[in-house]
């Protein structure tokens, strides 16, 4: 990027000083309630770009008893502690996937999948130790959610090739069960809506 800023002071001087002027006010902190938007120019008009949120509007939750209205408040508390861990358990799913398309011969796969497990307990292990019980068997159900195949499927799936100790060990750590699946329309029902609020911003 700043090679090519350099490249475009050198051909076009002022061009150069007005590209640089912008980068560095992208780079300015912002006061807080605000917001960088981008631009469209039309014609002689400025057109502003803000692209919003979905907003999700549910019938107001009744609680029949204070032990309902403890269960709620108690699973968006469990939600915002686990839901990071499971969005984080998907995106390196996905990129030691991508890794490993480029390893061909198993022993380097094997030999890249074992420092692999090493850093990922280093990283995560304390953290996800410090979770509840509930909250590590929610974590199990939302990775289900998230990478849309349960633990258990995932070992089953990879047959070792892909951190099958890692897992076991999240299991081990809850003692929960590697086959907990996602019910979003059923018993997850209550689950989902706090994940959509939540992810919104609306809780």
């Amino acid at each position: 990027m700043f090679k090519n800023l350099n490249i475009l002071i050198i051909m076009v001087f002022m061009t150069g000083l007005i590209a640089s002027s912008s980068a560095r006010q992208m780079h300015e902190p912002l006061s807080p309630g605000s917001q960088r938007l981008a631009v469209m120019v039309d014609g002689n008009d400025t057109v502003y770009l803000a692209f919003l949120r979905d907003i999700y509007v549910f019938p107001k939750v009744k609680f029949k008893n204070k032990k309902q209205e403890q269960f709620y408040w108690r699973t968006v508390r469990d939600v915002k502690k686990a839901l990071p861990y499971a969005k984080i358990v998907s995106s390196e799913l996905i990129r030691v996937n991508t890794l490993l398309v480029d390893i061909k011969k198993e022993n380097e796969r094997k030999k890249y999948l074992a420092q692999y497990e090493k850093e990922i307990f280093k990283r995560y292990e304390p953290e996800l130790r410090k979770l509840t019980i509930n909250q590590g068997r929610l974590l199990l159900k939302l990775i289900d959610r998230e990478c849309n195949s349960t633990s258990y499927d995932l070992i089953k799936n990879y047959r070792g090739s892909v951190s099958a100790f890692f897992w076991q060990g999240i299991a081990r750590i809850f003692g929960s069960n590697l086959k907990s699946e996602y019910d979003a329309s059923g018993n997850d029902k209550i689950v989902e809506r706090v994940i959509l609020l939540v992810e919104a911003g609306q809780l």
